[in-house]
């Protein structure tokens, strides 16, 4: 086991931060009594990370406990501190994001309501562009059963005290699974397809997710991944938020947060996708995590 402290750049309030995964399974990733677990496949080795605050939003302190599973192997400190800071952006800082807001009396308010809240990011591009995938024209909660159902069904395990804990599965995992795994976990085929096309292409080295990390312009990296096999433009705009903190991606048919608009911004008229990215666009380059703002209120059943 080891032990990490981490100090962000405040404000950062890790309990609003860390409530999106509340309502998460228990064996992969859930946020329960102040304390965030994940169960992480760090190197190839099952990893149990846990995380809570130890200081305040104007002072910061995260401590993170690691805990490997049976074969004892635990990643460097060093490694694990990355993983954590990535996943939470606790390095990100807000006051440009505030700046750029200040004139939206919505994302003003939310922005007091929310302060130090920072949007989190998946360990890895490849759990993003999957989770993506699944989502794709299903609604969040029959998405979220069927990712769990798929990462249960191929996940590395990780045994601690009586409790087991899932992995997210690595592209080697998905990439020899038959496609009737799919289908058992509630997919169609094509979305089966599209998984072991793109964990295949990983596998084989003819795609290196991590190059996108390299770019600057967010419109190639959109570009890029729309060439792949089941790839749209929704689906490469969620990735790229979630996968590698690209903020200035804003996915703007996103059916769900075209009604969160609705509500905050038009008094529950219909907003077109048009319309959204003119809203977003007084947001500057922060429109990702203004999203995730708004994503957050609706989580929480705030009141506009």
């Amino acid at each position: 086991m080891s032990q990490i402290h981490l100090a962000p750049v405040p404000p950062y309030d890790f309990d609003l931060s860390a409530r999106i995964f509340s309502r998460g399974d228990p064996a992969i990733r859930i946020y329960d009594n102040g304390v965030y677990r994940h169960a992480l496949d760090v190197m190839g080795n099952p990893t149990l990370i846990e995380v809570c605050s130890i200081g305040t939003p104007d002072n910061p302190r995260l401590e993170v406990t690691a805990t490997p599973g049976k074969k004892g192997v635990l990643a460097e400190d060093a490694v694990i501190q990355g993983i954590v800071a990535s996943m939470f952006n606790i390095y990100d800082d807000l006051a440009p994001f505030y700046h750029a807001v200040r004139d939206d009396p919505v994302m003003a308010d939310l922005t007091r309501r929310f302060r130090g809240l920072k949007s989190p990011t998946t360990p890895t591009l490849f759990e993003a562009l999957v989770d993506s995938i699944i989502e794709q024209q299903i609604s969040l909660n029959v998405a979220r059963s069927l990712q769990v159902r798929l990462i249960k069904k191929t996940g590395k395990r990780l045994e601690h005290g009586t409790t087991e804990y899932f992995c997210y599965p690595s592209p080697e995992d998905l990439a020899g699974a038959p496609e009737t795994l799919f289908r058992e976990c509630g997919m169609t085929t094509r979305k089966g397809e599209y998984i072991r096309e793109l964990s295949g292409s990983i596998v084989s080295g003819d795609l290196d997710l991590d190059t996108f990390r390299g770019y600057e312009d967010t419109g190639r990296i959109i570009h890029e991944l729309m060439e792949i096999r089941g790839i749209g433009k929704w689906t490469a705009e969620l990735t790229i938020i979630r996968g590698i903190h690209r903020l200035d991606a804003f996915p703007a048919d996103d059916v769900g947060l075209l009604r969160i608009l609705s509500r905050f911004y038009r008094n529950g008229k219909k907003v077109t996708s048009d319309e959204a990215r003119l809203i977003a666009a007084g947001w500057g380059t922060w429109q990702g995590l203004a999203a995730f703002y708004l994503d957050l209120a609706e989580y929480l059943g705030l009141v506009p």
